[in-house]
């Protein structure tokens, strides 16, 4: 099928498609026919911690502004004619947005027709970039306030704190729209220059899920798509230190209830596999889900409340942690549980029947996934950013034994690699 290959999930009986195209861009098509939705993600392989870098046909590094790739995201939905990307989605009626994050840029939409006229758009202007002195100038001042929103923001400031202790090096612990005074450094000659080096479609996907067919799609793909030249593009980062600075930071902030993240630095010098993701969801789960004895604990104790408590696993180049994050009258007292529940279970091993609820609970929530359209773009790309592939999350998840979760902790969430952010009252 003109060079698209089948992956086949076998656990689901699904398959989806997927090609190097002939100007560099990866393709992965994801036909629902039943699907009422369709959401197409159009990704580079560049974020927020990408402010140095050298590439291939170049001698030296580059340094640019912290904050530039959420600038020039932001700028990306203009263009010479005048009508910005949004006029014209708002025609088609698709609901367009765009997001930066430490290691990737996303440009995304969803629609229930007139799918292939909203591709086109996104297609067209994420590959015609268009600044102007005046332009990028005015940007400044609308990406200054949002700073200073996000400065003010309780969440934003709580993860950024405990990024803060954690990292001593890595630019994860940047602000991911950098500062007023270093987006005040931006030029429009800096911003060609971060776009002809990770808007190359060599360093892009583009992930289409839905109801639609894969040879309309690879038409427009052909029509639209303009051979890049593949250039290697070296990110450099200062060595990182194993350890943390600080196990504890606050502040004040407008919030009622103090709210915390507790997070746990892990080893971070390559990605995790697919197999190893399942295995930390899977022992999360086990930890502290929602019918876990420590989560009724904490529950019971008023230590925490049902709707905010959660926990994630953070990671991208270079950086990774688990993390715990809620609302407590007591943060440090939630974080006593967490520390002496990990040591209890590593002592004693983990209770076979809850790591058999956990192992299913993760399992039903990886196949509810592949009915949502969006799950599967985001999770298509991002697998494919980190060197791993959907088609292996449900498998994975399938074989986890009770000896791996116990292996798992030997590395994860170990207690001098802890850090704890406050924000209080």
């Amino acid at each position: 099928m003109s060079g698209l290959q089948e992956v086949k999930i076998s656990r689901m009986g699904e398959s989806y498609l997927e090609m190097r195209h002939s100007s560099g861009l990866h393709i992965m098509i994801y036909p629902k026919p039943q699907s009422h939705t369709s959401y197409a993600v159009f990704g580079t392989n560049y974020g927020s911690i990408d402010n140095v870098f050298r590439r291939s046909d170049e001698a030296e590094p580059t340094r640019v502004p912290e904050g530039i790739a959420h600038y020039l995201e932001h700028k990306m939905f203009e263009n010479a004619d005048g009508v910005d990307a949004f006029a014209k989605y708002a025609k088609t009626g698709a609901n367009a947005n765009a997001y930066t994050s430490f290691d990737k840029t996303c440009y995304l939409f969803s629609c229930t027709d007139h799918v292939y006229e909203s591709l086109e758009i996104l297609l067209d202007f994420v590959q015609k970039p268009y600044f102007t002195e005046q332009t990028v100038q005015k940007e400044q001042g609308i990406i200054g306030q949002e700073i200073r929103m996000y400065e003010d923001d309780p969440g934003w400031r709580v993860l950024f704190n405990m990024l803060s202790a954690m990292y001593k090096n890595h630019p994860v612990k940047l602000d991911i729209a950098g500062t007023v005074e270093s987006i005040a450094k931006i030029t429009p000659e800096l911003l060609y220059e971060c776009h002809k080096t990770f808007y190359n479609l060599n360093n892009m996907v583009l992930c289409v899920v839905g109801n639609v067919e894969p040879q309309k799609v690879l038409a427009l793909c052909d029509k639209l798509l303009q051979p890049s030249q593949e250039v290697q593009v070296q990110r450099i980062f200062e060595p990182e230190p194993q350890g943390i600075l600080k196990n504890r930071v606050s502040e004040k902030g407008s919030v009622a209830v103090p709210v915390f993240y507790l997070g746990f630095k892990a080893p971070a010098e390559r990605r995790a596999s697919t197999p190893e993701l399942a295995q930390i969801e899977v022992l999360l789960e086990a930890l502290c889900g929602e019918s876990s004895p420590l989560f009724r604990r904490l529950l019971d104790a008023g230590l925490i409340n049902e709707s905010s408590f959660g926990n994630d696993y953070f990671e991208g180049p270079g950086y990774a942690a688990v993390v715990f994050s809620g609302e407590s009258k007591d943060p440090d007292a939630v974080a006593a549980e967490i520390q002496k529940e990990l040591a209890a279970v590593r002592k004693n091993g983990l209770d076979p029947a809850l790591f058999a609820d956990a192992k299913k609970s993760v399992y039903g929530q990886a196949v509810s996934g592949f009915n949502s359209v969006e799950n599967l773009a985001t999770s298509m790309l991002s697998a494919y950013f980190a060197g791993r592939s959907i088609a292996d999350d449900v498998e994975s998840i399938a074989q986890i034994t009770l000896q791996d979760l116990q292996e798992r902790l030997r590395v994860q969430m170990l207690p001098e690699n802890a850090v704890l952010s406050v924000i209080h009252p």
